[in-house]
């Protein structure tokens, strides 16, 4: 196989859910919409939390930033994918496909952290209430986010630079929608061992660490509302965490999904269409499961949908 140095001219191929023509028109009446309608629900989310003063708390800033990072997240792939089904194109510049690598591992590793800020919040809320206003502060939580915006950035470069040092054959052809970090590098000529060591190391800690402080800040929630001697009590407290563990079980869910699919499967289709659940359907899903678990989110939502309508 030849050898191409000159990756400032390097054409990735993505082939996409299918290389069959007939399906691409389908194709792109099915993620159109869905794009339009995840933009939409996460606009609205931002909205009305901005709109309406009562939801002016850290769990609902953690929210608007949770749905900026899924507006974000899916602006990174999708589009991308529409424009060369439009065009009957399956290019993406070498430029391009890095900064789609390294998007996605950015929001990709904030997400991760919102989750876990978020399931801090709620411990918190429920096992310290009456210090709730003093720990979670406007500093803390502008500081939550931004720590979590600066290692999954600094993640992201180190990730990149890496793979800027590695050169490329001819044979280019990614069997995913958008440039997938472990697939640029199986295409890659040079040696990708310390690639691959630093990409499955950080994974498994950027990963493995939100994960286990939302198992721990749950483990403590679940603790401290057995002990609530009202049922009432019991059923306030789950009914405000059942929204985010709905948001967590898909979004890790669809991950390990991605993850157990290519250890036991060699198809580029059933990988291609793993890795959709975990870019689409998260960013999508989101503001439905908000909008409809929580009754505050819904009565904010009422009230500003009636604004613009009438406005």
């Amino acid at each position: 196989m030849e050898s191409e140095n000159q990756t400032g001219t390097i054409e990735f191929l993505l082939l996409g859910l299918s290389e069959d023509p007939e399906l691409q028109p389908v194709l792109f009446g099915l993620f159109l919409p869905i794009y339009l309608v995840t933009l939409l629900g996460n606009l609205l989310i931002i909205l009305a939390v901005h709109s309406d003063p009562h939801l002016h708390t850290p769990m609902y800033f953690f929210l608007c930033n949770l749905s900026f990072t899924d507006i974000s997240f899916i602006s990174t792939t999708v589009p991308k994918m529409l424009i060369n089904i439009q065009r009957q194109s399956k290019t993406i510049s070498y430029t391009g496909c890095l900064t789609q690598v390294c998007f996605v591992l950015v929001f990709a590793g904030v997400e991760n952290f919102l989750l876990a800020a978020m399931a801090y919040d709620r411990y918190v809320a429920i096992c310290h209430p009456l210090r709730y206003s003093v720990i979670m502060n406007p500093h803390l939580c502008v500081l939550l986010i931004l720590l979590s915006l600066s290692i999954s950035i600094l993640d992201a470069l180190l990730h990149s630079l890496m793979v800027l040092r590695l050169s490329f054959c001819t044979d280019l052809e990614i069997p995913h929608f958008f440039c997938e970090l472990d697939q640029v590098l199986k295409l890659s000529c040079s040696a990708t061992l310390t690639n691959n060591i630093l990409f499955y190391l950080a994974s498994s800690i950027l990963s493995g660490f939100p994960l286990l402080g939302i198992i721990y800040s749950y483990i403590k929630i679940v603790s401290s509302i057995l002990r609530m001697s009202s049922a009432g009590g019991r059923h306030k407290a789950f009914s405000t965490c059942g929204s985010h563990l709905s948001v967590v079980s898909l979004f890790y869910g669809t991950g390990f999904g991605v993850y157990i699919s290519s250890a036991v499967t060699d198809s580029s289709t059933n990988t291609a269409a793993a890795s959709l659940m975990y870019t689409v359907l998260p960013p999508m899903l989101n503001p439905f499961i908000y909008s409809l678990r929580n009754s505050d989110m819904k009565e904010a939502l009422r009230n500003l949908i009636i604004k613009l309508l009438f406005w």
